[in-house]
């Protein structure tokens, strides 16, 4: 079968304030979700668990027609859990610096947006509407998820900043490419793509502190609370989402077009 002629139909939500939102929890449960489950259990048995299910969610992902809340957001919240597992696993396991792991990931990330340029010469979310985009898509994805943890965890340890203050600096960041979009022309597919990035160590900054023991700058809630928390934030909006009939519309998603509706 040739991907790029595989016409399928849109298989991303459109992009709203509800999409940011829930990719920002989506983050988050990421963050926590994955230090609860390395830490309370045996580490090797929890990421084959979490790759087990990243393989399911990015199965059903793709055998859909169409773009569906439920699984749409079950892959991407599996795509959070394994992204963290393995980006703390290279510094944790193999020993290597945040700065060298940001680095490699970024790059990482850099040459999957020049292949997806240099076969489909597009890079907007608006026309993933073939099989090769969606994979290029979701491998952008992953990418962002590796990236945005190696970054998160950067800020708060290599930088000194703390979870709180990481999730400041980041929240600044993620504003930058909406104003820059909205108020002085940035190209909207560069504005989004960086937003997109921003959204992990924010959301995960925000996890960490919210989670992690007082003694380390954290409000000690607990990784497992936090966690289940998030989840049913989570929930909540993808059942928002699935009762949502805009959802179902079938022309293209914008980006932050939708925002300054």
């Amino acid at each position: 079968m040739n991907l790029s002629k595989a016409l399928i139909n849109r298989k991303v939500p459109e992009i709203t304030l509800v999409f940011w939102l829930t990719k920002l929890l989506s983050t988050a449960m990421g963050e926590s979700t994955s230090d609860y489950l390395v830490y309370k259990y045996n580490p090797y048995l929890a990421v084959a668990i979490g790759f087990l299910a990243l393989a399911v969610g990015l199965y059903f992902q793709f055998k859909s027609k169409k773009y569906k809340p439920h699984i749409y957001w079950f892959a991407v919240l599996m795509v959070a859990i394994f992204g963290t597992m393995a980006a703390d696993g290279v510094h944790i396991k193999l020993g290597v610096p945040y700065v060298t792991s940001t680095i490699v990931f970024a790059i990482m990330l850099a040459l999957i947006f020049i292949t997806w340029q240099r076969f489909e010469h597009n890079l907007s979310i608006h026309k993933i509407n073939t099989r090769r985009r969606e994979i290029f898509y979701w491998l952008t994805v992953m990418a962002t998820f590796a990236l945005g943890t190696a970054a998160g965890d950067l800020t708060a340890s290599n930088f000194g900043l703390g979870y709180f203050m990481s999730g400041i600096f980041f929240f600044g960041l993620f504003l930058l490419p909406a104003i820059g979009f909205w108020y002085f022309g940035l190209n909207e597919i560069l504005a989004f793509w960086t937003a997109y990035i921003i959204t992990r160590p924010l959301g995960a900054s925000f996890a960490d502190w919210f989670a992690k023991p007082k003694s380390i700058n954290g409000l000690g809630y607990g990784d497992g609370i936090v966690s289940l928390i998030l989840a049913v934030l989570i929930i909540v909006l993808v059942i928002y989402m699935s009762l949502n009939k805009k959802e179902e519309k079938k022309e293209d998603p914008g980006s932050f077009k939708a925002l300054n509706k």
